[in-house]
């Protein structure tokens, strides 16, 4: 028999396997299955992107949108050339359909004690869901979320 965990993986050039992440993890952007560990992927292949966190949010027009939770390397700005380049990177690399709708600077991601980012969170941030958080007390750094949330609302 077989057992599918769930998890995706890809295979380099030199054979080497690359866990991409969930499969389920996948979003319905005007009518395209796109997955978020591929655009994550994309994102932290630039030399400025230390972290990447990508999920859907309600969209008017695209059914759901990109919202990209990004954490820069040491010692650089976030700026708004810096977000246009980002997007520019991410149709480079995958297609004008996986282009970010938000990009959102993140001092940090909400993670579990074990290095895990919590992608429940981030959705119901990015959905304007704050009142609907859950449970947050396992969370290794409780105060990322209110950086969040305040940064929400000026992405």
């Amino acid at each position: 028999g077989m057992y599918f965990t769930g998890d995706g993986a890809r295979r380099d050039e030199d054979g080497y396997y690359w866990i991409t992440g969930r499969v389920d993890d996948v979003l319905n952007v005007s009518g395209h299955r796109l997955g978020t560990a591929e655009v994550e992927s994309a994102l932290v292949a630039h030399s400025k992107v230390a972290e990447a966190a990508v999920v859907g949010y309600p969209h008017d027009i695209k059914g759901q949108g990109i919202y990209v939770y990004v954490t820069l390397v040491q010692g650089e700005e976030p700026t708004d050339e810096l977000r246009k380049e980002l997007v520019q990177w991410v149709r480079q690399e995958i297609g004008p359909i996986a282009s970010p709708d938000i990009i959102q600077w993140a001092q940090g991601l909400p993670k579990t004690r074990s290095g895990k980012i919590m992608r429940r969170i981030l959705r119901k941030i990015a959905a304007n869901e704050h009142d609907q958080l859950g449970d947050t007390s396992t969370l290794a750094d409780p105060g990322v979320v209110d950086d969040l949330i305040s940064g929400r609302a000026s992405s």
